[in-house]
């Protein structure tokens, strides 16, 4: 279930893979566009469902960000000094940016007054009074924030399989279940 020396635990795994699913399924689900829109009662579902996916990849984070405190992590591959310091900046980017994204989200509708809106039916009202102008300002932060993450998760997952099909090393074995057919640089 841990790490080990040449490969991730399965709780790792877990970790990264359902991340990239929840951003990638809040991101198709983001009502986007003014806050007329977002809040207008056609993007109803789907604001509830980026809310609620939202809140779970912060949730998600954080455990993430716990459990990595506590595990091992497989030994990087032998690469350039400028793509070890890269692969770390993209890293940190990320985690970053998981945290960042649901933080401006959250204190941007609070301030324009909106509560947050989950699947079940539940609200969450604002915990502190409104400022419209500075929400709007973190909703924009928020869309420039979500575009970015996408671009970075696009360049990591590129990175990889440059990794896997060019350098020909074991930085994306590391990262798949045991149970998918791929052969590693090791074991070839």
């Amino acid at each position: 279930m841990g790490s080990s020396g040449t490969r991730y635990g399965s709780i790792t795994q877990f970790f990264h893979w359902c991340t990239a699913i929840l951003v990638l399924v809040a991101f198709v689900y983001g009502p986007g566009g003014p806050e007329q829109r977002v809040y207008s009662s056609v993007h109803e579902i789907d604001r509830r469902l980026h809310e609620t996916l939202g809140l779970c990849v912060f949730a998600l984070t954080v455990i993430r960000l716990l459990w990595r405190m506590i595990d091992t992590r497989p030994e990087p591959p032998s690469v350039s000094r400028w793509m070890g310091i890269t692969a770390i900046a993209v890293q940190c980017m990320l985690f970053l940016l998981l945290l960042a994204l649901p933080m401006t989200a959250v204190a941007g509708a609070w301030l324009e007054g909106h509560p947050l809106t989950l699947v079940a039916g539940a609200d969450i009202s604002p915990l502190f009074g409104t400022s419209h102008d500075t929400g709007a300002a973190l909703a924009a932060v928020h869309k420039w924030l979500g575009d970015t993450i996408m671009w970075l998760a696009g360049f990591h997952a590129f990175a990889a399989l440059y990794h896997h099909v060019v350098l020909k090393d074991d930085v994306l074995i590391t990262m798949l279940p045991r149970w998918l057919p791929a052969r590693g640089a090791r074991s070839r």
